[in-house]
């Protein structure tokens, strides 16, 4: 059995999807972002401006909190956490979910609900009007950015949702699903502030700030939904578990797979236990020799397995390897044997 080995700055942030560059260009933008408009804000008056910047402080403090997962998520296992800290990650990510709906969403539609019981009159909408521009820019090269780092990671000819539902890392799919919801957001404040601007009611602008609070509600949901998934434990890809079946059976001495588990410890550390039919005249020195052999042909067809348990067994009479794909229990996991 393999030990668990502490994640080093480069495969727990570069290699699978948590790379840092995607969070601090988003750090960087939403910081000067929510400056500029809560000065528009206290300029105009208008609550869209107020719910855009309460949402890029937010997304600021998010970004803070994904980094501080990638931090400590590297920590070394202890006694009490004998497979490392790996899961702080998703920890940190479900963390964000709740942020971005507590602070964003369920902020902006209380004041966009204030506004449009008590409508304000909008003053100076030029800056408004600047402040969002401007934003619309830097939010863009921050999404500009989380899609570059998205390419370099993600499958040939997968889609972004795809990726953002499949990906075992969670700080990209994070920071993409925000930088859509900030420029979503912008252009519905933009839209209000137009709206109130043109016709002199400040109802249009409550609407664009409930608008934008549903649209926060709405991406904090689909962001719990995944982390919290990882956070349950997730096995390894299809494609995954197909390369550790067929380097556990590459080896003369295993006849063959009885059943396989896998289960992420966090996104670039995977734990792998299967059950393996050997030969029953094989001696206990052939069926070591047989196990370590089948550990590093895992290892090296899937180097991520970081901890694998390997249990020798001898195939009974007419039993037949459980394709990974079905079960007679009808849950999808194959059924053990022996």
């Amino acid at each position: 059995m393999t030990q668990p080995a502490e994640a080093t700055p480069t495969q727990a942030d570069e290699g699978h999807g948590g790379s840092p560059k995607a969070i601090l260009a988003a750090l960087a933008a939403n910081l000067g972002i929510a400056v500029a408009k809560f000065v528009a804000f206290l300029v105009t008056g208008a609550s869209s401006m107020l719910a855009e910047a309460i949402h890029s402080v937010a997304d600021s403090g998010n970004q803070v909190l994904l980094l501080i997962g990638g931090r400590t998520s590297r920590r070394r296992p202890t006694a009490q956490h004998q497979f490392g800290f790996g899961r702080d990650r998703y920890v940190y990510g479900f963390l964000v979910a709740m942020v971005l709906f507590s602070v964003g969403g369920v902020f902006a539609v209380y004041e966009g609900v204030h506004k449009i019981v008590s409508p304000e009159e909008l003053t100076s909408p030029v800056w408004a009007f600047g402040v969002l521009g401007v934003a619309i820019v830097l939010e863009s090269f921050s999404l500009r950015t989380a899609m570059k780092e998205t390419d370099a990671v993600r499958k040939p000819g997968e889609s972004y949702w795809a990726f953002i539902r499949h990906a075992r890392a969670p700080e990209l799919p994070v920071v993409l699903l925000e930088d859509t919801a900030a420029l979503t957001g912008l252009v519905l404040a933009l839209a209000g502030v137009g709206l109130t601007a043109a016709t002199g009611s400040g109802v249009y602008d409550g609407l664009g700030t409930v608008a934008i609070g549903v649209l926060l509600i709405a991406v904090a949901s689909v962001l719990a939904v995944e982390t919290k998934s990882l956070l349950l434990g997730e096995a390894a890809t299809p494609d995954m578990q197909g390369d550790i079946r067929a380097a556990l059976e590459g080896g003369e001495h295993v006849e063959s797979v009885i059943h396989l588990r896998t289960q992420h410890l966090a996104p670039e550390e995977l734990l792998v236990a299967a059950k393996i039919a050997v030969r029953h005249d094989d001696t206990a020195e052939a069926v070591a020799r047989a196990i370590d052999e089948a550990e590093a042909r895992i290892r090296s067809a899937v180097p991520i397995a970081t901890v694998i348990y390997l249990e020798p067994d001898i195939r009974r009479t007419g039993a037949a390897a459980t394709p990974a794909s079905s079960s007679s229990s009808g849950t999808g996991l194959p059924t053990p044997e022996g």
